[in-house]
């Protein structure tokens, strides 16, 4: 199953995970210092929270969640062959989980990224992330 991804930013990370979990009628499928992700079963969503005061109420980026990394390479593929303009990044660490993943950006320089979590991860981000990537 694939679904959209919704990222926003949060300024008081408690009360939106109260917000959320009342509004989808589900908890958190994971929950960090600053983050969280919800697993929406209906509509099939990815909601996740990333906790920024200064940037609250503020969309960070959009992707599309896919089961696997063959399906993430099908989306490079056809992508490239579109004259898109891609950003790739096998086995990275990224919102906590370890992940496959294509960056392009929309035609108002939204941020979407087409990815699958490969496991879990103890950390935010290993990688040095540059100033609007991601969700730094």
């Amino acid at each position: 199953m694939s679904r959209v991804q919704l990222a926003l930013n949060v300024s008081n990370l408690d009360e939106a995970i109260d917000f959320y979990s009342k509004l989808f009628g589900c908890e958190p499928a994971k929950v960090r210092d600053g983050y969280a992700n919800f697993a929406v079963a209906e509509p099939p969503l990815k909601l996740v929270l990333i906790e920024k005061p200064d940037e609250a109420g503020t969309l960070n980026h959009l992707g599309v969640e896919v089961e696997s990394t063959d399906l993430v390479q099908s989306a490079i593929n056809r992508l490239q062959g579109q004259g898109m303009d891609t950003l790739v990044e096998e086995n990275t660490t990224c919102c906590f989980a370890v992940q496959d993943k294509v960056w392009i950006d929309g035609p108002d320089s939204e941020k979407w990224e087409i990815y699958t979590v490969l496991s879990d991860a103890p950390v935010w981000r290993v990688e040095a992330v540059a100033e609007g990537e991601c969700c730094a």
